[in-house]
């Protein structure tokens, strides 16, 4: 029975996947159709019309914009000679540039003449400045220029490039009203069609929906607990069973991401390593039990002193944790350090074994630096494990902290070495 209810579903299933694919196929040919009679249209609104908007404005910016004020500024000494040659050479080509792919468009009879006249007048206007610049090239004194007839020029040249860009403008025009006057008949086109397509398509699944509606309910309750047990398994896989702190897995799988987001944002990227001082004597003298309890406290006294979404603390193994933080500076890394370091220590945890205090204490390396395409993974991790071993050697009970990651002595400018 439960073999003929599936084959019905797939011939229902099959039924709709016909439909769907010929209305597509009907509703797809039907633009096709109407949307290559615009074709031509759209080609003559957005390439025949507005860029040569664009390309006329930036000729008009380079007269008015770069070439004037230049010419201005070496007639009254504000720049010197170079530089006024520099551009207004630059601008010269930028202008011939423009103007020869405006030309390249194509033009109506009525326009081409204009256009030659156009090309005539700038050239013109252009031969008075490149003789500008062969006089400033040999030294000749630009004060003396002449400012009305500076301003003649780059007025009649306005002139005649505000008229060209009338046209385009009311080409521009009309040809949107043309266009918006196709769109809207081929709109009501397919508006009807869709109209129809869509309602047969409707009729045939509203029967195969309504008969798999009860299987879909089964089907998603089960995925809900497949969800909820996927999610278990994930947060057991990447969470230190003892601390409840992330595990060294989850930190492999997270410190290269974070680094790369670092790296794009140009922030400060830190990490801290910090370690339980002489531990294995904790252990030694007051047994493994008392050794996961402890490691328990401090990493919930880490925990506690990084709380922002995007601060992460790990226990990278043994009495080994790990802390990275974006976006955290020096100074303040530095601060979170020593605080951390004090918080431990006011645990006041029991530790005769120490050689550093009566209590239990911690040693931290940190590196914290702007993150660069240089900068690797490996580089930040081997410079805060150096920091780590420094601290050590500085007595325990401390902090180290580094800005360079590449150099080999910090101590001088970059190392600042804080007791806790």
């Amino acid at each position: 029975m439960k073999f003929i209810e599936a084959l019905r579903l797939k011939s229902k299933l099959f039924l709709l996947f016909i439909f769907i694919t010929v209305g597509l196929l009907v509703l797809g040919l039907m633009g096709a159709i109407n949307t290559q009679s615009m074709k031509s249209r759209i080609d003559a609104l957005y390439f025949g019309t507005l860029i040569p908007v664009t390309e006329l404005n930036d000729i008009l910016y380079a007269y008015n914009a770069e070439i004037l004020p230049s010419t201005y500024k070496v007639k009254n000494a504000l720049i010197d000679p170079v530089a006024f040659e520099e551009d207004v050479q630059r601008a010269l080509l930028n202008i011939k540039k423009r103007w020869q792919s405006y030309k390249s468009h194509y033009k109506t009879e009525e326009e081409l003449p204009y256009v030659l006249y156009a090309t005539s007048e700038i050239e013109k206007t252009n031969d008075y400045f490149y003789k500008l610049l062969a006089a400033s090239k040999v030294g000749l004194n630009m004060q003396k220029l002449s400012i009305p007839l500076l301003d003649k020029k780059i007025e009649h040249i306005n002139i005649v490039l505000k008229r060209l860009l009338d046209y385009e403008i009311s080409d521009a025009r009309f040809e949107r009203k043309l266009f918006l006057q196709n769109y809207t008949s081929m709109m009501r086109k397919m508006g009807v069609m869709l109209f129809f397509i869509i309602l047969a398509i409707l009729v045939v699944t509203y029967s195969v929906f309504k008969s798999i509606q009860k299987e879909h309910t089964k089907l998603e309750a089960l995925t809900k607990k497949l969800k909820l047990l996927n999610k278990k398994l994930e947060n057991a896989s990447y969470t230190d069973s003892l601390t409840g702190l992330h595990n060294r897995r989850y930190f492999n799988y997270i410190f290269e991401r974070e680094l790369r987001r670092a790296k794009r944002e140009k922030k400060y990227v830190t990490f801290m390593m910090i370690d339980i001082d002489y531990f294995k004597q904790y252990n030694d003298t007051y047994g493994h039990i008392a050794g996961d309890h402890t490691l328990k406290i401090v990493a919930q006294v880490i925990k506690s002193c990084f709380k922002r979404p995007s601060d992460f603390v790990f226990r990278l193994g043994g009495e080994e944790f790990g802390v990275l933080l974006l976006d955290t500076d020096e100074i303040n890394s530095a601060r979170l350090a020593k605080t951390l370091c004090k918080k431990v220590k006011e645990q006041g945890i029991e530790h005769k074994a120490s050689k550093v205090a009566d209590v239990v204490t911690i040693s931290v390396g940190v590196v914290s630096c702007i993150a660069d395409e240089m900068l690797q993974g490996d580089d930040l991790l081997k410079k805060a494990d150096e920091m780590l071993y420094k601290a050590k050697e500085s007595g325990r009970d401390r902090y180290m902290i580094s800005s360079e990651i590449f150099s080999a002595s910090e101590e001088a400018n970059d190392s600042h070495h804080h007791a806790a």
